[in-house]
């Protein structure tokens, strides 16, 4: 039997879930960039207003239409009125982490039920875990990758704010 060649082999497909703003979508785009660079097939997952955002502006990179890799969205709560110009989200991060928290199942699920491609991992922003990412890749029988946008500086200072408050570091005095 011969050899498939690697170019006839079937993608792997990897779907990308940001936390909805700005730094944690421009830090998972880099990597999607890369990933599809290599040869991966990418979904990348975004709420509709920051997909609005992202395209107004020019931070998809020119990436969309190219094969291989496609932009989906599921709701944030927030209207859709096209015709508005604001720039400004009218919800602040709480309200739409509690909006994600109730409705991002049921509306990933739905997304990942309607691919082309069936993913064959999921790499989800380490903050969107409260949308139950988590459980939906259980459900899906697909691995997931939590990856942290954070810089190491600002992992460091999280991780050690218990030992800087219990030693009396934190908040400063005087």
């Amino acid at each position: 039997m011969d050899a498939v060649p690697i170019t006839d082999q079937k993608k792997p497909h990897v779907v990308f879930i940001p936390f909805p703003a700005q730094s944690h979508i421009k830090c998972m785009l880099k990597l999607a960039r890369l990933l599809h660079h290599k040869g991966l097939h990418i979904t990348f997952i975004n709420t509709e207003s920051n997909h609005r955002r992202l395209f107004k502006h020019g931070g998809s990179h020119g990436l969309d239409g190219v094969p291989g890799f496609e932009f989906k969205t599921v709701p944030d709560g927030l209207p859709s009125n096209s015709d508005d110009e604001s720039d400004q989200p009218t919800q602040t991060p709480e309200e739409v982490s509690l909006y994600l928290l109730s409705h991002f199942l049921d509306s990933f699920l739905d997304l990942v039920a309607g691919l082309e491609v069936p993913p064959s991992c999921i790499i989800c922003d380490g903050f969107m875990t409260f949308a139950n990412t988590i459980y939906a890749a259980e459900k899906l029988k697909i691995p997931i990758i939590l990856y942290w946008t954070m810089a190491a500086c600002g992992f460091m200072a999280y991780y050690l704010a218990k030992v800087l408050f219990d030693k009396g570091l934190v908040p400063l005095k005087g």
